[in-house]
């Protein structure tokens, strides 16, 4: 009997089963973005039950079960465990050309080696079945991400941490896996959220320095910046919900700061000059220490004000932002470019219609920067299923080079996610396959096979220069 997910599962020719299972699928994972809790991998957690590793913290999931009519309390609430799992199975069945029936399934068979259809019916055996592996030490933290084959992990960390659980990883010498930390100072730049001022004080006690001035402000964050540098970390991540792009000067950014830091209020054009220097700043601190700067742009978040107030961001409510971006994103690159200080960048869009002018804007800031300096990022978020994945490399491939991609990030919170670069693999292969079967391409294994290697391992080895 062929199972749902088989061998060749998403490969619909010849061509793609060739490239996946002989060039693709044994390469090892580079996941230079996610959300991987670190202290969970330092104290190499054991999980109580699947509700625990595959529903606490997954807003995918949360979604979907609301939009299915579950209640909140088996969601989010407190709601007992089984409780919570039997609705999510139920849940299931109605994902249907979803990117999360795939996944679940895939996870399900990767790691438990489970062949069944998940749905309320089969929900009790699969729980069993899961919980009893669950308490094997081969289901720990550390070992999950041994076994799926992962080289780098890059965490999402922000300035304020002390990064004493990727201490502890460097010493275990039982950690294989290099887990190392990424700079994301979000907060910094939010200057008209409430949060501001209560990091500036956190910000200050942890590089220690009290911050009276936008001077002393900037000198703790490049304090902060050398403290991850000096921890291994060479990738910076901000997540910004549009790129501004206003000239500023000093004295003007520093007014604005002030403002800011007593509680006053910042127009919206103060906001996006304050956020347009530091960004410019932070962007030429990356390339003096030669880290790679990810901009993920495109979130409108906690858009449910309700809900927030009950649960907090990360739970669900954020979605897709329009805006303008083509102007103020050659506008930024150039302004770093102009004075040759433009790091290593990634850009990641949530709204898909900017796919051609971020895929364009990355060509006009190439020179001189080593292959594929500026990047347009995987299929991010609301993209990272098959259409969005393909839209992405498609477009991608029309506009600059598919060939110098550095591939797939997880994004995620779960250790069990690592099935989404088998996903993305089996998706880039069966879209080559296809070019091939249509003429469009010639079936040359050499030229194809490398390509293809490249895009899931090589391209990001070289690119972030592990080693």
């Amino acid at each position: 009997m062929i199972t749902f997910i088989h061998e060749d599962f998403l490969l619909n020719n010849e061509t793609a089963k060739v490239l996946y299972h002989e060039y693709a699928k044994q390469l090892p994972i580079i996941d230079y973005h996610c959300h991987l809790n670190p202290q969970e991998i330092a104290e190499n957690k054991q999980f109580r039950n699947l509700t625990e590793i595959w529903l606490n913290g997954d807003h995918y999931k949360w979604r979907a079960m609301r939009s299915f009519g579950i209640d909140e309390k088996f969601i989010t609430g407190d709601s007992d465990d089984w409780e919570r799992f039997r609705n999510w199975a139920k849940t299931v069945p109605y994902c249907l050309g979803n990117p999360l029936y795939h996944w679940t399934h895939l996870e399900l068979k990767r790691y438990f080696d489970v062949d069944i259809l998940l749905n309320e019916d089969t929900s009790k055996e699969i729980w069993e079945h899961c919980n009893k592996l669950l308490q094997q030490e081969n289901y720990r933290s550390q070992k999950i991400i041994e076994r799926s084959n992962v080289e780098v992990v890059s965490t999402t960390d922000e300035p304020v941490d002390d990064l004493a659980y990727h201490q502890l990883i460097r010493k275990n010498e039982k950690v294989k896996t290099k887990v190392l930390p990424a700079f994301r100072p979000d907060m910094a730049l939010e200057i008209n959220q409430p949060t501001f001022q209560e990091f500036i004080k956190k910000l200050s006690e942890a590089a220690g320095c009290e911050i009276t001035t936008f001077e002393k402000f900037l000198e703790a964050l490049e304090k902060r910046i050398h403290y991850f540098h000096d921890a291994g970390c060479r990738i910076s991540d901000h997540g910004i919900e549009y790129l501004p792009y206003e000239e500023c000067s000093y004295k003007e950014a520093s007014a604005i700061f002030i403002k800011g830091k007593n509680g006053e209020p910042v127009s919206k054009l103060e906001e996006d000059k304050y956020k347009t220097f530091t960004l410019l700043f932070l962007g030429k601190l990356y390339h003096s220490l030669d880290w790679v700067m990810q901009l993920h742009i495109g979130a409108i978040r906690n858009n449910s004000k309700r809900w927030f107030k009950q649960l907090g961001p990360n739970t669900g409510y954020d979605s897709i932002r329009d805006f303008e971006l083509a102007k103020p994103l050659n506008q930024f690159l150039n302004a770093l470019d102009e004075q040759d200080q433009l790091p290593k960048t990634i850009l990641y869009n949530l709204n898909p219609i900017h796919n051609y002018v971020v895929a364009s804007a990355c060509g006009n800031f190439q020179t001189n920067g080593g292959r594929g300096k500026v990047q347009f990022g995987a299929g991010w978020w609301f993209n990272d299923q098959k259409d969005g994945m393909l839209k992405q490399m498609t477009d991608l491939a029309n506009v600059g080079l598919l060939s110098t991609f550095v591939g797939m990030v997880t994004d995620s919170r779960s250790f069990l996610s690592y099935t989404r670069h088998e996903y993305f693999r089996r998706i880039l292969c069966d879209l080559i396959g296809r070019w091939v079967e249509l003429g469009e391409v010639p079936r040359d294994y050499k030229l194809l096979g490398e390509l293809v290697q490249n895009i899931c391992y090589y391209n990001a080895k070289n690119y972030f220069e592990i080693n």
